[in-house]
């Protein structure tokens, strides 16, 4: 198969709240490919587990779930909830559930056209030969900040410091875990989002993206 028609990859990985999802959204939708937050597919397994009552450290349990999930039918809202992220977290450290989501989100990734994965070992991990790598980052101020912003438009209570401290220790547990730690792939393109808007994001992403398709495509 050439590499103009095999399907286009683009991974995009970095820490809570750095912009990445609604980037990769926003370039799935320019061009024309399916998107994939990895991190909804480990919440998923961790909504079933709590749906049937099941302990959230029942590895068996949750390999079924795993094995069960359909990545086209993630429910973001359903999902999105603290209580499920939490849950979550305790689910993403089991190797075999962790294998079980990487092949599924493989296989996502390989149909044509392609797609945009997110989340915090795409290029490194999940899809290491995607056409185009991005690590979207911002500081934890900035990033707490936008968290807040989101909560309070959407009609939540919630407090500054209380996210900040819970931004850190996520980027503490996702940095720090011995199976597919969150870092940037060697040949990633580095996004600091801190001074950037959506827009510019989407630009600077898009002009990265348009010359590894040119690259491909042998112009």
């Amino acid at each position: 198969m050439s590499s103009a028609a095999a399907p286009l990859v683009i991974a995009i990985d970095g820490p809570a709240a750095s912009g990445k999802g609604t980037l990769a959204r926003r370039l799935a939708a320019h061009y024309g490919l399916r998107h994939l937050d990895t991190g909804l597919t480990y919440r998923a397994v961790a909504q079933r587990m709590l749906a049937y009552g099941l302990p959230l450290d029942n590895v068996s349990a949750a390999e079924t779930a795993a094995g069960q999930l359909d990545l086209a039918q993630l429910d973001r809202d359903l999902l999105s909830t603290h209580v499920i992220g939490e849950a979550a977290s305790k689910v993403a450290v089991m190797a075999s559930v962790r294998a079980i989501l990487v092949e599924a989100q493989r296989a996502f990734a390989s149909a044509l056209p392609g797609a945009v994965l997110d989340g915090r070992d795409i290029g490194t991990v999940v899809c290491p030969d995607a056409a185009v790598k991005l690590y979207a980052t911002a500081s934890a101020d900035v990033r707490a900040t936008r968290r807040l912003h989101e909560i309070l438009d959407r009609g939540g209570a919630a407090d500054y410091a209380t996210i900040l401290a819970d931004i850190e220790r996520r980027d503490a547990r996702d940095m720090g875990r011995a199976d597919s730690p969150l870092r940037p792939a060697a040949d990633a393109h580095l996004l600091d989002t801190s001074e950037m808007d959506i827009e510019t994001a989407f630009q600077t992403a898009k002009a990265i993206i348009d010359d590894a398709i040119a690259g491909r495509n042998g112009s």
